[in-house]
């Protein structure tokens, strides 16, 4: 392929919106953003009162990865539903199924009523990011989405600082209750913005029979291979039979999904982008920056408080450079994307110093000076944040109108899957230190490195694209 070709131009059917248009619809994206975050960190201070409340300790970890499972497995179904159907029609009905799923979340009398309450938050959550940020694609010309992104990455960064916090306020000064009440002010001012931003986006895609057995086949898949992620050294050791037995049915799943993608005659992955080289290296990459970001995540508080020392609120305020910084590296790449219309630079240079970064910080004497890991923290911070938007626009750059939902709900999903391997080998290569904490951090850490490596190998791969400056 010629190197520097310019991006898919936009459809037929495609116009250029307004500015007004543009807020309207942006504005709507940001409150699902802000609803989606909140909902997936808000409940974790809540735990340990709800394990007092419903008088049950057992499986209270599904109570978080009950929606993951859920939402990350629905992010793509959602996606292409949208191209077909529309973006308003699709998101409304999901934020209202996801609203009705808050109030059963806070008059649940048992734990398997609320597990059941938040896997049905997520089949209505997968809407919220995958949608809109199609929506995105929609209204937004492909060199400017980057400064839009650094807005949801911000909201985003925002909203997993706070949703901790405010779960914690809440928690201790009312009920566990009210956090899944609190929701329903939030995804009401998200549902009014998204009828009114959304309502003069028109379906892009064609009417077209929808692929039912391969989203079932995907649901079976992504569900029962977190699943394993989620209960191996929990509820069943790594090297057991029921271990096994999920790993076996997720991966036999999504063996029979590929073979049944390539004979359904409309297909939930979009078949067309998968067979193109700069596609599947934004998936690879994404995977991997993921992986590399939500290890470090899952790292870095318990090296703060098991090496250095620290509390758990202190821990928590120690973390916020690195959250942080994933904000700056987001915005900054949008605005470099915008000015030269070129990703793959960006996307590579980030990776890069990601794995500069973790790679310092699994080298770095513990138990030293508290600044240390901080900032090197921050460091990497700084090049996950330049992809994460940088990849989204990539990605949707190389779909047309028709594709759009279907392009982003794949990425999402890729994400989702990623994160859930990073921080799950993370969790487990400490627990292969057997107490020698100082080498299993350094395990930790050289994995996350390992991963932005890959990432960074994937990058370079990655043919060279001109972003359009046109609509579409």
């Amino acid at each position: 392929m010629p190197a520097n070709r310019e991006a898919a131009t936009p459809e037929a059917g495609g116009r250029a919106y307004s500015h007004a248009e543009r807020m309207r619809v942006v504005l709507g994206i940001l409150t699902c953003i802000l609803l989606a975050a909140l909902d997936q960190t808000v409940v974790l201070p809540a735990i340990p009162q709800i394990a007092s409340s419903l008088h049950k300790v057992g499986h209270l970890s599904w109570v978080v990865a009950a929606y993951l499972l859920t939402s990350t497995a629905t992010t793509p179904i959602y996606g292409k539903l949208s191209d077909q159907m529309g973006r308003r029609a699709v998101l409304v009905p999901a934020l209202v199924f996801f609203l009705l799923a808050c109030m059963l979340c806070a008059v649940a009398q048992s734990v398997p009523m609320l597990i059941l309450g938040r896997a049905l938050q997520g089949v209505g959550g997968g809407a919220l990011l995958a949608v809109s940020q199609a929506a995105v694609g929609d209204v937004i010309p492909p060199r400017e989405r980057g400064r839009y992104q650094a807005w949801f990455a911000g909201t985003w960064a925002f909203a997993s600082i706070a949703g901790p916090i405010a779960g914690g306020v809440i928690t201790q000064h009312f009920s566990w209750r009210w956090i899944f009440w609190f929701n329903l002010p939030v995804g009401l001012a998200a549902l009014v913005l998204c009828v009114r931003g959304l309502r003069g986006l028109v379906p892009a895609g064609r009417r077209a029979r929808i692929d039912y057995a391969g989203a079932m086949l995907l649901i079976v898949s992504v569900t029962a291979i977190l699943a394993a992620l989620s209960m191996g050294g929990v509820d069943f050791p790594w090297a057991s039979w029921p271990e096994a037995g999920i790993f076996a049915v997720g991966i036999l799943a999504f063996g029979v999904l590929v073979k049944q993608q390539q004979v359904a005659t409309s297909p939930l992955f979009p078949g067309r982008l998968m067979a193109r080289g700069v596609y599947r290296c934004i998936l690879a990459v994404s995977f991997c920056n993921s992986a590399g970001m939500f290890g470090a995540i899952f790292l870095l508080p318990l090296l703060l408080q098991w090496r250095y020392h620290a509390g758990p609120a202190a821990s928590g305020v120690d973390i916020m450079p690195f959250l942080a910084t994933t904000t700056v590296g987001a915005f900054g790449a949008g605005q470099v994307v915008r000015l030269t219309g070129r990703f793959r630079p960006i996307i590579a240079a980030g990776v890069a110093l990601a794995a500069a970064g973790f790679l310092v910080q699994a080298l770095l004497p513990q138990g030293g000076v508290l600044a240390y890991p901080v900032i090197v923290a921050a460091v990497a911070g700084l090049g996950i944040g330049a992809v994460m938007p940088t990849s989204l626009v990539a990605a949707q750059s190389e779909a047309g109108r028709t594709e759009m939902g279907a392009a982003t709900g794949t990425l999402l999903l890729t994400r989702a899957m990623g994160g859930a391997f990073g921080a799950t080998i993370a969790g487990a290569l400490l627990a292969l230190s057997h107490g020698d904490l100082p080498l299993g951090f350094r395990m930790g850490f050289f994995a996350c490195a390992g991963m932005q490596g890959l990432a960074t190998l994937a990058a370079l791969r990655m043919e060279d694209v001109v972003l359009s400056a046109g609509a579409g």
